[in-house]
């Protein structure tokens, strides 16, 4: 079989198991197997496969079959300009988070000074991101999944952030450290009835502590606002990914506790997504 003949199988297989992107992940798990890139591939069509890479190739067709997501099989995921480590104990980081992100920088400059907590940091992939492109500030990130921290750190090292950031084993509740110019957080902010609609690949594949609010999708955002009123400077920005029915109620929230509402960012669905305001009491 060559290359062209591999990935028609494989896209084969996915599509008859419900896969929607059969043709890319045929051509991505290929690319993996023979380790070089889809670039790559797609110009070498003809070439002939090994049968020890064949071999290969069907195993991590299997894993995608069962739905396990591209980025677990790989251990990878691009997010803003960077490429983290990723596994099952963290999110998968996603397009909507990088609005945060931008945001955040919108706020500072090259030169800025800033010190920044992250909230259930996971792969580390919003503090870091902002760390990279802001050499002079300085980050504490904080988590309640000692797994999940060390991927954060393996991904610090990674980057070269070792030594501007600071990571913790804790929860928000019981975290009191001096004041912050910024906190950024994607917490937990799924109900209990959408987690159960949540697709196989994630409910089955992505921590779900990272992704269940409770009843009403809230509960971890409320310690979130009542916890940063305490941690933040005064004119500190919070700056947050939100679920998109929840924006009157968080609203709501954060003027009761002392907090002006700058900004509703929305995603490429047009639903509000991070909404990021000011301590201003």
């Amino acid at each position: 079989m060559n290359n062209l003949e591999v990935i028609n199988y494989g896209s084969k297989i996915l599509k008859l198991n419900n896969i929607d992107s059969y043709n890319l992940d045929s051509e991505l798990l290929l690319a993996k197997v023979l380790n070089t890139t889809r670039e790559n591939l797609l110009i070498n069509l003809e070439n002939d496969i090994k049968l020890n890479i064949f071999n290969n190739f069907l195993k991590l067709l299997e894993r995608r079959i069962k739905k396990e997501p591209i980025a677990y099989i790989f251990n990878k995921k691009e997010f803003w300009k960077y490429k983290f480590k990723v596994n099952k104990d963290v999110l998968i980081p996603r397009p909507e988070t990088e609005i945060i992100v931008n945001e955040t920088l919108k706020l500072t400059n090259a030169k800025s000074r800033k010190n920044f907590l992250d909230v259930g940091t996971g792969s580390g992939c919003i503090i870091l991101s902002i760390l990279k492109e802001r050499s002079n500030c300085k980050g504490t990130a904080i988590d309640i999944c000692k797994k999940a921290l060390k991927v954060a750190i393996s991904n610090a090292k990674m980057h070269h952030l070792e030594n501007k950031i600071k990571f913790v084993n804790i929860d928000i509740d019981k975290f009191n450290h001096y004041k912050y110019d910024f906190i950024v957080s994607n917490p937990p902010y799924i109900n209990n009835v959408d987690l159960k609609r949540l697709g196989s690949n994630v409910r089955l594949y992505e921590p779900l502590v990272a992704l269940k609010a409770g009843v009403d999708g809230l509960s971890e955002i409320k310690k979130l606002i009542l916890k940063s009123k305490k941690l933040l400077k005064k004119n500190g920005k919070l700056v947050i990914e939100i679920g998109h029915q929840q924006i009157k109620f968080i609203t709501y929230l954060l003027k009761k506790n002392g907090f002006y509402v700058n900004k509703i960012c929305n995603d490429i669905q047009l639903h509000p997504r991070v909404i990021i305001s000011t301590n201003i009491s």
